[in-house]
């Protein structure tokens, strides 16, 4: 049985929103696209490549398919090589004729968990809506967050309305780069308990 596991670059107040550039997404007025790169160093940059270079398949939520594929098939090197290479796969209930090469339409969260069937390494960018949907399905195996040390004050945030009560656990070591950021994997560790406080 293979893994899900969903990679995202956040802020320090929970911000996912058009991280790669200006024009990626600008929806409700976003005016702080491509604000990953100021606060990346080549150790961040080789650690997310990293990861990139093990998946085996890839998995994204509509609205970040569209930006991927209007991107990725014109570019190469390790992460368009990649990102090109592997069976891509999207859920929408809208999309009929992907125009990424490769791609395959899914109907929902749970037909995507099904992946883990047939791949070692499916991995997710961005696609916050597509996480919660996931992760309401407990069918997410990890959560990958880069934090950056920086605050928006606006933008989409992945832990919105409707997210669901539950715990999670380290994965990995915690690891931190140069210039600020921290890189922090996390697999559902089940519900939320509550506890008083001693002496309350």
């Amino acid at each position: 049985m293979g893994i899900i596991v969903a990679n995202l670059f956040m802020t320090l107040d929970g911000v996912y929103q058009a991280p790669g550039g200006r024009e990626e997404d600008t929806e409700a007025g976003f005016a702080f696209g491509g604000w990953q790169l100021p606060v990346s160093d080549d150790e961040s940059e080789a650690d997310i490549e990293a990861g990139i270079g093990r998946m085996d398949a890839l998995l994204l939520g509509r609205k970040t398919y569209d930006i991927f594929a209007a991107y990725w098939p014109h570019q190469s090197g390790d992460i368009g090589g990649a990102l090109n290479r592997v069976p891509k796969f999207v859920v929408s209930g809208s999309l009929t004729d992907p125009g990424w090469a490769g791609t395959t339409v899914l109907p929902d969260a749970e037909a995507a968990g099904r992946l883990r069937e047939e791949y070692g390494e499916v991995h997710m960018f961005g696609s916050g809506v597509l996480i919660r949907s996931l992760l309401q399905a407990d069918v997410l195996d990890r959560l990958r967050i880069w934090l950056y040390p920086l605050t928006l004050g606006q933008g989409k945030r992945l832990f919105d309305a409707g997210t669901i009560p539950a715990t999670f656990r380290l994965a990995e070591p915690a690891r931190s780069f140069p210039k600020g950021a921290v890189s922090l994997v996390y697999e559902r560790a089940g519900g939320v308990e509550t506890q008083d406080m001693p002496g309350t």
